[in-house]
């Protein structure tokens, strides 16, 4: 029976965090259910939490529960980063302009730490990572991350957030949170059409996605998905300027399935499989034409005398499979499961050319002709995880035990592709005119190539105890042990008190760590960036290598965190709930990508590099300690006027990183201004906006239905190339407010169409001065993006 404490629970299950208050009327409906179903059948599984008898009121840390049914159905976003983004204040992904690989993946982040620094599950299960490394202009410089748009909105029942340390529960990556998106199995079809563009009338947006669960053998299901979304390009930059800034282009078709099928009375099979393939295209820097000093350092007079602008096109390749049974062993239940994880990125550089090329083929008495498409090679990454999970619940030891114990055995490969020649040789050699390399993104290098594995082993152990019926803790500790940099212990304690009816306290203290990625340690490149406007040649040389070592720098080796948190929740009645949590990070040895190391600012090491033929250099090191500490606040009401309902919330992130010390390697040691620059610095402290509030208005009157979110995202503050030293500012964004509405009409149960806007009021980042910015453009894709207004309508059948 659904008794009142049981619906207050269920209540602030639905109000648990800010995400979930942003679809207060799907989240409230489903946790109430998902609380009755708990005590029926006592297999709810909630991030947080290996209990199999737990539901996502017994946790002991803040955790989100965000429905996703109203997105797929009725949000003006159409891929699951911007669709958070615009939920959830303590959930940051950029849409970048002007970072080269970094354009096409959007990463996300919790709490602003890095995208490396949030783990990410499916199903429960370890996703995989890109390939790619944010490198110059990108937020999350120097991370690697977890690719959210490579899972269609439509295939996700619903994405639980633990803002909570979890490495000692998950292992590697778990220190800002897990975040966890539950996949549906559930039978029945439903299908989506989406279009919309911006005011300006560009980056159209066309989406087409379809789900469909059956019944399969003996009460089994499948859920199967298929999407098609084609994102046209934007373009903010200034009239005649040649430069393209705003969204790439990308088409990605998408395939997932994901099920379960009953092998016994207590035992299921159950498989998620999915691929994505996305052809995405973002502009470079723009290259001048004739009278301009490119000609012929990086431009042909006889191919573009006008001026061009290369594009950088990647062919990405997404695929994510788990297969796993779990059973009831006695009064034990098992989870044996194989997780495969495996992402590619192809660059093709096309309205290209070589200009050292060109420039021999003019020496030789030629027109002055290279090539205008190459092949620059890429990269990829590929993981397999096997898990063993074992748990069991004693209902009869104090007023109720769980205890859970498992392993892990984790294997990864990354891989470099060398390009076609053309794409990164200097043909008319060292002391001619043109540059080598195709234009907007040299290739791959032979001597770039790798193939690095390596293999981690874990094991863990878990508790959860009810010490009466108001008080519960949770302690876990893990082992684990990588081949290419040893082992590490990490652990948790949790705990919360009911004080009172309506009032829930709660904290934590944990332990954490983060692996240095295979692509941070073997990433290797020679590519051109622009400082001030000046096309610059760097080389980004590989961990172990041959000019790392000439550097004197250290192996890489794990981040490691300390986390504290402190909150609670407050239900006075079943329409009213207020969440609170203070959340407190420090991380030592954190990984950054160090500054440009040249002759100029390093003379000695600056000749070491000269003998092996580099200019500047940069590489990845552990340096530096940072303090990330912050409040996450949430308050909701909801009420009915007759048949009417409104249910408001708001929701509140605000959060400050610091660096606290830069460790220089014995070798860098007094050149820590370059080895962390104050840009590089502020790229880690402000990376994301410092605070992040969303008010919102849900009103249902009959058919018709009405949204309002208004998003306040709080100043940020990113470097200068020249640096505030030399009596350039820095770059400023103000404070900005944005707002969503839209409108849903209920055609009949199964039938709704709903239009609206996205930024309505045309909010756009303050402007800065265009030589200081990384994308030479007068603002940086900062806070909510540099695009503006957008507009959208969607349908959705269910049959």
């Amino acid at each position: 029976m659904l008794t009142p404490t049981t619906l207050r629970k269920a209540v602030l299950l639905s109000l648990y965090g800010s995400s979930a208050l942003a679809f207060a009327p799907a989240a409230m409906a489903q946790s109430a259910g998902e609380a009755a179903t708990s005590q029926a059948m006592q297999s709810i599984n909630v991030v947080g939490s290996r209990r199999a008898t737990s539901s996502a009121t017994d946790t002991v840390a803040p955790i989100d529960v965000i429905p996703m049914n109203k997105a797929a159905e009725q949000g003006g976003n159409f891929d699951l980063s911007q669709t958070l983004t615009n939920i959830s204040p303590s959930f940051n992904s950029t849409r970048q302009s002007g970072a080269d690989g970094a354009d096409l993946i959007d990463s996300a982040a919790l709490r602003g730490l890095g995208s490396d620094q949030t783990l990410v599950l499916v199903n429960g299960k370890r996703r995989h990572t890109t390939a790619l490394v944010n490198l110059f202009g990108a937020r999350n410089r120097g991370n690697t991350g977890t690719d959210m748009n490579s899972i269609p909105l439509l295939a996700i029942k619903d994405v639980q957030v633990l803002r909570d340390g979890a490495a000692a529960q998950y292992g590697s990556d778990a220190i800002a949170g897990v975040m966890d998106i539950g996949l549906k199995k559930s039978l029945g079809c439903e299908a989506v059409a989406g279009f919309s563009q911006y005011s300006a009338g560009d980056g159209k947006n066309y989406l087409t996605s379809a789900y469909c669960g059956l019944a399969i053998g003996n009460k089994g299901v499948i859920g199967i998905t298929g999407e098609y979304l084609d994102r046209g390009r934007s373009n903010r930059a200034e009239a005649g300027n040649p430069r393209i800034i705003g969204d790439t282009e990308s088409k990605n078709k998408t395939l997932y399935l994901n099920g379960e099928l009953p092998t016994s009375a207590t035992g299921k099979l159950y498989f998620t499989a999915g691929a994505q393939t996305r052809d995405a295209s973002s502009g470079a820097f723009a290259r001048a034409g004739v009278g301009s000093d490119d000609i012929p350092r990086r431009n042909s007079a006889a191919m573009y005398p006008n001026g061009y602008v290369p594009f950088i096109n990647g062919d990405i390749s997404d695929q994510y499979g788990i297969v796993g049974h779990r059973s009831q062993l006695g009064e034990w239940n098992a989870d044996v499961s194989q997780t495969y994880g495996y992402n590619k990125m192809r660059y093709n550089i096309s309205n290209t050319m070589n200009a050292s090329i060109a420039n021999q083929d003019l020496l030789a008495g030629g027109k002055g002709i290279s090539p205008s498409r190459f092949d620059a090679g890429g990269f990829s990454f590929q993981q397999l995880t096997s898990n063993v999970d074992i748990n069991r619940f004693y209902s009869d030891i104090l007023s109720g035990l769980n205890i859970a114990f498992g392993a892990e055995y984790r294997s990864e490969e990354y891989k470099i592709f060398a390009g076609e020649a053309g794409s990164y040789i200097d043909a008319d050699g060292v002391n001619f005119g043109g540059a080598p390399g195709s234009q907007g993104f040299p290739g791959f290098q032979p001597a770039d190539r790798v193939n690095a594995k390596r293999h981690s082993s874990a094991a863990y152990f878990d508790v959860e105890a009810d010490l009466t019926a108001a008080v519960k803790v949770q302690g876990a500790v893990r082992y684990e042990n990588f081949s290419d940099f040893g082992s590490t212990v990490t652990g948790k304690l949790a705990g919360s008190v009911r004080v009172a009816d309506g009032v829930l306290l709660r904290g934590s203290a944990s332990t954490g760590f983060r692996a240095p990625s295979l692509q941070q340690i073997y990433f290797s490149s020679t590519f051109t960036d622009f400082v001030s406007g000046v096309a610059t040649d760097v080389v980004l040389a590989p961990n172990g290598g041959a000019i790392a070592n000439a550097a004197g720098l250290p192996k890489l080796k794990e981040e490691k965190s300390t986390s504290f948190t402190l909150g609670g929740t407050w239900t006075p009645s079943q329409a009213i709930s207020v969440t609170a949590d203070l959340y407190n990070i420090k991380i030592k040895d954190r990984i950054v990508l160090s500054g440009r190391f040249n002759a100029d600012n390093y003379p000695a090491l600056g000749a070491r590099l000269a003998a092996l033929g580099v200019d500047q250099a940069q590489f990845f090191v552990n340096s530096v300690d940072t303090k990330t500490q912050g409040l996450d606040l949430t308050a909701s009401h909801k009420t009915n006027f007759g048949a009417n309902k409104l249910t408001t919330f708001l929701a509140l992130n605000v959060g400050k990183t610091e660096v606290t010390g830069i460790h220089a390697p014995a070798s860098l040691k007094g050149y820590e201004d370059v080895l962390l620059s104050e840009k590089e610095r502020l790229y880690i402290e402000q990376g994301g906006p410092r605070s992040k509030a969303t008010l919102g208005f849900d009103y249902v009157t009959g058919a018709l239905e009405t949204d309002l979110k208004i998003i306040h995202f709080g100043p940020q503050t990113l470097g200068t190339f020249s640096g505030s030293a030399a009596g350039v500012p820095n770059q400023h964004y103000e404070g900005k407010t944005s707002a969503d509405l839209s409108f849903t009409y209920a055609i009949n149960k199964n039938t709704k169409f709903t239009f609206g806007g996205s930024n309505i009021f045309n909010a756009k980042p303050s402007a800065q001065n265009v030589d200081e910015t990384d994308n030479g453009f007068k603002y940086e894709s900062v806070q909510f993006g540099l695009n503006g207004a957008s507009y959208f309508g969607r349908l959705w059948v269910k049959f």
